[in-house]
């Protein structure tokens, strides 16, 4: 009945007490039961804050959550064992409908309702609910992984009292599965965000904690000699010569209470560490003086030790060796060897196993206690740690190389030479009898293939959006191109901070620099960094064609001020310089009041202008940063991603189609941007818009520039998109090939940086699954892969988070 009243109650655990079965001298013809060995495995879920990232609907919203083993032989679901309510929710009266649930029907926990009104809404909800799942008799330790499920309910704000819970049971509006690998079952302590879905974008902190626990211990009716030990013995091969199942049965069951037991001392071991390391990073003391004083694991396993070591009172004398392969490398005696444990009686191990759940108990209840008084302090730093180890999981996808920015003036196949007829060929960054997307693609393939391959088995939480099916998500291709004299020689790649130099030859990374950059505001105690991010969608796009990356940017920094950019909707097919000026005009109006509402409330730090833009949104980007009022601000310039931005033009598109589009659009609709990209606005290449703009010094002012591009994208050509030569300009000798390699040239000597200045320039590849695409046109003229960057945040997620330094 209280389960359902949802009170702020917590239901504990009873250690079970066993007597010592007493000792009796084994005899042949006396038998004893065999020891049963009940386990339990206890979740710990702490739900902290639930944050309004970019929901579509208000309304009434609730998170469900279950817990089942992923395995069919386990069967039963979780079980909610206990509720702590750490505070009362920060909403008004009119916000929540109800209180925290547990259903019996399905073994779900459901928090209160709550109304969600606004974006960036926080709604605190600090309540903890622990799940028990049964490991069965003579299961042995956890075998299983456990998938944890949370659904996010909806009811539409309309509704009132019983018409709310009754709708918010109706169906899930978004679901967000996790799975916890057999090994981190023993013990954990992670942070764990929960994002739902691309519509339903929120962000759920919660923090999740795993540890093995004593159920309770009994006695089976399977009667075995008194003597019996699953080490070779005289008289138990006598006793069992006319019973070989019998003894094989005894043995195993032996062999998986010995298993459990082990077990059960890793995962005391794990979680006495892991308390003992909360408590020095948070700063915060805990007392377990007494409990270690009193963990004695030699008087835990004394009477095998006396057998095994002959030493009294279970003590390694200088005269006692121990046997059987018990001792370490090292000298020591080591108390977790399978062959120790073998030597356990049944009466012993029993012993054994209720001292180690007692100590379990009340260490998991000291930490309980810990995390209830330190909840937040304990979510800050699982979330720093959770946000260091992005980089080393999602490198799974990932395949990172360095290649150098070329030094010489890219001419193709023509040398300085070539206005007197001389055709000369030259060295490239490609070879001119490969396709570098095709290349790309395969390569990507490759590694999708070897992916598959993989048995992914670690302590870490995985997210079922990504690990559910782990050869479905897309493979980024990193490449850093660096310049020779500003770069280090370090043969580390991505996996470390990139490095410059200061002036005064010491090797300092990008948080350093920054950390000099901004020495002089820390002086100040209201100085605030003002940091900006604008969004530009691309051709009859949206404003919010961009959310997803913009969400994955929120998440990282909070504090920054978005613009998604709305000054050329419905106005994409206007001449560049028109819609460049109308976004100028848009950016500067947004940075000025900005400026002046920080300024009110204190003095203005350090600023950071960054862009991002998708397809021709760059060429738009690109086209205001040349304006006159833009000039006041290009010192600000922080970091530029370019989503598949056709910055080269269409001067060598491949794509027969695609290109018979663009000229419907120009002879039938006039389309003057269309014109300005397919060099069709003048006669002359050198008095086109594009060739033009690239002299404009566009990019140069930009601390990191970044080219995402996709060789699945038909839309944009993919040297285009990454500012680099293609084999059709490099075996072209007329002078469309001229006007190429200038404008590449000019890009490139923008993106190259003084070696006194610190820049980043990367191209990132991302090879998206195709084969849920299926075959359509989409698909067929490339559109698919295009619209896949505003429909995915997987890339974002994977580029954004293995190098925050770029986007914070």
């Amino acid at each position: 009945m209280f389960r359902r009243l949802g009170w702020f109650i917590g239901l504990n655990y009873t250690s079970w007490s066993t007597k010592r079965l007493p000792d009796a001298k084994p005899r042949p013809a006396r038998v004893k039961p065999v020891a049963m060995l009940d386990t339990v495995q206890e979740i710990a879920i702490y739900i902290h804050r639930f944050h309004n990232l970019d929901l579509f609907q208000q309304g009434w919203y609730q998170i469900k959550i279950t817990i089942r083993w992923e395995d069919s032989e386990y069967t039963s679901l979780g079980t909610p064992a206990r509720v702590v309510q750490y505070e009362a929710p920060d909403l008004g009266s009119d916000d929540v409908c109800g209180v925290w649930r547990i259903d019996d029907t399905d073994n779900s926990f459901s928090t209160q309702p709550f109304r969600v009104k606004y974006a960036r809404q926080d709604v605190l909800l600090s309540i903890m609910i622990s799940f028990n799942l049964p490991l069965g008799i003579y299961e042995g330790p956890p075998a299983s992984a456990v998938i944890l499920k949370f659904e996010l309910m909806y009811a539409p704000v309309i509704e009132k009292g019983s018409e709310v819970l009754a709708s918010l049971d109706a169906s899930p509006a978004a679901v967000h599965e996790f799975r916890i690998p057999p090994k981190a079952l023993l013990g954990l302590h992670s942070y764990c965000p929960v994002h739902f879905d691309a519509f339903h974008a929120v962000l759920v902190d919660v923090t999740i904690h795993t540890s093995l626990l004593k159920a309770g211990s009994s006695v089976s009716p399977m009667k075995v000699p008194s003597d019996f030990c699953t080490t070779e013995d005289d008289a138990g091969d006598s006793y069992f010569g006319s019973n070989v199942a019998l003894a094989g049965r005894v043995a195993s069951v032996h062999l998986k209470e010995i298993m459990l037991l082990k077990a059960l001392l890793t995962s005391r071991d794990i979680l006495l560490e892991e308390l003992q390391k909360l408590s020095r990073e948070i700063d915060k003391a805990v007392d377990l003086t007494d409990f270690i004083s009193k963990m004695d694991d030699m008087k835990l396993f004394d009477p095998v030790l006396r057998a095994n070591l002959g030493a009294s009172d279970g003590q390694v004398s200088g005269q006692g060796k121990p046997r059987n392969g018990l001792e370490k490398s090292n000298g020591t005696l080591d108390l977790r060897s399978e062959e120790l444990l073998r030597c356990l009686s049944q009466c012993d191990l029993l012993n054994s196993f209720n001292t180690l759940g007692d100590q379990m108990s009340y260490l998991w209840n000291a930490f309980l206690k810990f995390h209830r008084g330190n909840e937040r302090k304990i979510l800050e730093f699982l979330r720093d740690i959770w946000a260091k180890d992005r980089r080393a999981e999602w490198s799974i996808w990932m395949v990172y190389s360095k290649v150098e920015m070329p030094h010489h003036y890219i001419n193709g196949g023509l040398d300085e030479s070539s206005h007197h007829g001389v055709h000369k060929r030259v060295s490239t960054m490609l070879k001119l009898t490969d396709d570098p997307a095709q290349t790309a693609a395969m390569r990507a393939e490759l590694h999708r293939r070897s992916i598959s391959q993989m048995n992914i088995n670690n302590r870490s939480i995985q997210d079922m959006h990504l690990f559910g099916n782990p050869s479905q998500i897309p493979i980024v291709i990193i490449e850093r191109v660096t310049n020779a004299p500003r770069r280090t020689t370090s043969a580390n790649s991505y996996l470390r901070h990139l490095d410059v130099i200061d002036s005064q030859g010491l090797l300092i990374g990008p948080s350093s620099a920054s950390a000099i950059k901004q020495s002089d505001f820390s002086l100040h105690q209201n100085v605030r960094a003002l940091k900006i991010v604008v969004f530009v969608h691309g051709f009859q796009g949206h404003h919010l064609d961009l959310r997803l990356v913009r969400n994955q940017w929120l998440l990282l920094d909070p504090k920054t001020q978005f613009l998604m950019s709305e000054a050329n909707e419905d106005k994409t097919s206007d001449d560049f310089r028109e819609m460049g000026l109308r976004l100028a005009q848009e950016v500067v109006s947004f940075v000025k009041k900005k400026m002046d509402k920080v300024s009110r409330s204190g003095s203005l730090g350090d600023i950071r202008l960054s862009f991002v833009g998708h397809s021709i949104g760059n060429i738009i980007i690109r086209t205001a940063l040349a304006e006159n009022i833009m000039e006041p601000f290009l010192r600000y310039l922080y970091t530029y991603v370019s989503i598949s931005g056709p910055h080269l033009g269409y001067l060598y598109s491949s794509n027969s189609l695609f290109n018979s589009g663009l000229w419907i659009l120009k002879k039938l609709k006039g389309t003057q941007c269309i014109h300005q990209l397919t060099f069709t606005d003048d006669p002359d290449l050198q008095n086109t818009f594009l060739y033009k703009l690239c002299k404009e010094k566009t990019l140069e002012r930009f601390k990191h520039v970044i080219l995402l591009s996709s060789p699945q994208d038909g839309y944009v050509p993919y040297h285009s998109a990454r500012i680099e030569s293609c084999q059709a300009a490099s075996l072209d000798s007329s002078k469309k090939s001229k006007a190429f390699f200038d404008m590449l040239n000019n890009c490139l000597d923008q993106i190259r940086a003084p070696s006194s200045e610190y820049r980043v320039f990367m191209r990132c590849d991302v090879n998206f699954d195709t084969s849920s695409y299926g075959k359509n046109l989409n698909t067929f003229i490339g559109r698919a892969a295009h619209i896949e960057f505003l429909e995915s945040d997987i890339f974002a997620r994977f580029i954004m988070w293995s190098f925050p330094e770029f986007f914070r």
